[in-house]
C-alpha cells in the first residue's frame, strides 16, 4: 500500500482522532504552508529587503517591487523559493499537525466540558508546542532563504546555499536566528490560531449554525474569513521579532559576539517604532492573506483525505 492511498482512505468512524488523522492533518498543514508560502515569496522578497534597507527602498510594496525588476529582472522577485516551498512544508506538517494533536490530547484529558471553558488557552498552549517543534526544522531553511534574499549572489539554489552557510559558518550557523525566529514564530501562531479559532467561533454564532450543519463551501468561506482577521493580527504581534529576523542573517548583522547581543546591537541600531513599523503593511497584506489560505486550503485537503476537522463542542447544547 503506498502512502498516498494510506492518507486517501476514510478515518475508521469509531475512531474519528487515530494516528491516520493526525497524519493527513499533518499533510494538509504541510501542503497548505508549502502552496502559500510559495506563492507569496515575492511579497516576502519586497518585505525582507525593505526590512534589511529601508533607506534604498523606501516607496512601499508597489515601489520595492518595481526597483527590484528595474535593477535585478523579475526573476529576482522569485529568490529564495525553494527554500521557502521546502521549509514551510516541513513547518506546516509539524505546526497544524501538531496543533491538531495537541489540542485533541488536551481536550481528551480534561474532557468536553472543562475544555469548552478553557478553549483559548488549549489553542495558545497547542499552538506554542507544535511551533516550537516545528521552527527546530524550519530555521536553517529561513537562514538560507534570508540570507539568498538579502545578497542574491549568495548561491545556485537550496542546496548550494546549504553548503556554502556549512562552510563558512557550521552547523550552528544554520540556528543563528532560532532565538528570534521562535520570538517571532510563537507568538504569531498562538495568535493566529487562537484567533482565528474565536473568529470563527463568532461566526458560526452570528449564522446560528454548527460546522456539521453547513456545507464545505459554507465552511470555506468561515476559514477563508477568520483567517484573514487572524493573519493580520498575527502579524502585528509578531513584526518586530520578524524585523530582528531579517536583519540578523544578514552577514556581519550585530557585530561580533553572543546572539543576545547581536539582537541587542540591532535593536539599538534600528530602534522601536521602526521595529514595529517599518514594513508592517506589505507584510499585514502578506500575513492576512497567507493565513486565509492557509485555512481554506488545510479544511480543503482535510476534506479531500475523508477527515473530519475537530472543532470543539459545547456538550451542554
Amino acid at each position: 500500500m503506498t502512502t498516498g492511498s494510506v492518507l486517501l482512505a476514510p478515518s475508521p468512524v469509531e475512531t474519528n482522532y487515530d494516528l491516520m488523522y493526525y497524519l493527513k492533518g499533518a499533510a494538509a498543514g504541510g501542503i497548505c504552508c508549502s502552496i502559500t508560502h510559495g506563492a507569496l515569496t515575492p511579497v516576502d522578497v519586497v518585505k525582507t529587503r525593505v526590512q534589511l534597507d529601508s533607506a534604498k527602498y523606501n516607496k512601499g510594496l508597489v515601489g520595492g517591487f518595481r526597483t527590484i525588476v528595474a535593477e535585478e529582472g523579475a526573476g529576482a522577485l522569485l529568490t529564495g523559493l525553494g527554500a521557502t516551498a521546502a521549509g514551510y512544508f516541513i513547518q506546516g506538517w509539524f505546526k497544524f499537525g501538531g496543533v491538531e494533536y495537541f489540542k485533541i490530547q488536551a481536550v481528551q484529558s480534561m474532557g468536553e466540558e472543562k475544555a469548552w471553558e478553557n478553549k483559548v488557552p488549549i489553542y495558545l498552549g497547542s499552538a506554542a508546542a507544535a511551533e516550537t517543534i516545528a521552527d527546530m526544522f524550519l530555521c536553517p531553511l529561513e537562514a538560507v532563504r534570508i540570507r539568498s534574499v538579502s545578497d542574491p549572489t549568495f548561491c545556485d539554489g537550496l542546496a548550494d546555499g546549504f553548503s556554502k552557510m556549512y562552510a563558512a559558518e557550521g552547523f550552528m550557523g544554520f540556528y543563528a536566528g532560532l532565538a528570534p525566529i521562535l520570538a517571532k514564530q510563537v507568538p504569531y501562531t498562538m495568535t493566529k490560531f487562537a484567533v482565528q479559532g474565536k473568529a470563527a467561533e463568532g461566526i458560526y454564532g452570528i449564522m446560528g449554525k454548527d460546522p456539521k450543519e453547513l456545507s464545505n463551501g459554507m465552511n470555506l468561506s468561515v476559514s477563508l474569513g477568520s483567517g484573514t482577521v487572524a493573519g493580520v493580527a498575527a502579524a502585528i504581534i509578531s513584526h518586530p521579532a520578524d524585523t530582528l529576523l531579517s536583519k540578523v542573517n544578514k552577514k556581519g548583522a550585530g557585530g561580533e559576539g553572543p546572539m543576545v547581543k547581536r539582537l541587542a546591537v540591532i535593536a539599538k541600531e534600528v530602534g522601536f517604532v521602526n521595529l514595529c513599523t517599518v514594513g508592517l503593511v506589505p507584510r499585514c497584506i502578506m500575513i492576512g492573506t497567507l493565513t486565509a489560505g492557509q485555512f481554506g486550503i488545510f479544511d480543503t485537503v482535510m476534506n479531500a483525505l475523508g477527515a473530519s476537522k475537530f472543532h470543539f463542542h459545547n456538550p451542554n447544547e
